[in-house]
């Protein structure tokens, strides 16, 4: 057994940073809202939103990601939150094992 991220977990990542980047991450979620103004003095945080997105992630036998936009979606729902002080309509609560830090 490989002690490497495969390709679908390494992709799934690196298209959720460029998501995080262009300011698109969970669109059209945080739609009207700036998270970089509110992100950018505090590193600490978008550490928690990349773990919300690796803790999410679920990978199949092959390590190829089966829940990519659903991981997606609840880093962009503790986005949200952070950012608004309140959940998005229709989103649950994350869990405590969603926003763990290893």
């Amino acid at each position: 057994m490989s002690s490497h991220l495969g390709h679908g977990a390494s992709g799934a990542i690196r298209r959720f940073a460029g998501c995080v980047a262009r300011g698109s991450v969970g669109y059209p979620l945080l739609k009207g809202i700036n998270y970089w103004d509110e992100l950018k003095d505090s590193p600490s945080q978008m550490e928690i939103c990349f773990a919300i997105f690796a803790n999410v992630l679920e990978l199949d036998e092959h390590g190829v990601p089966t829940n990519e936009k659903h991981a997606e979606r609840r880093a962009a729902t503790w986005l949200y939150q952070y950012c608004t002080g309140k959940l998005p309509p229709g989103e649950a609560e994350l869990a405590s094992w969603e926003v763990q830090l290893y």
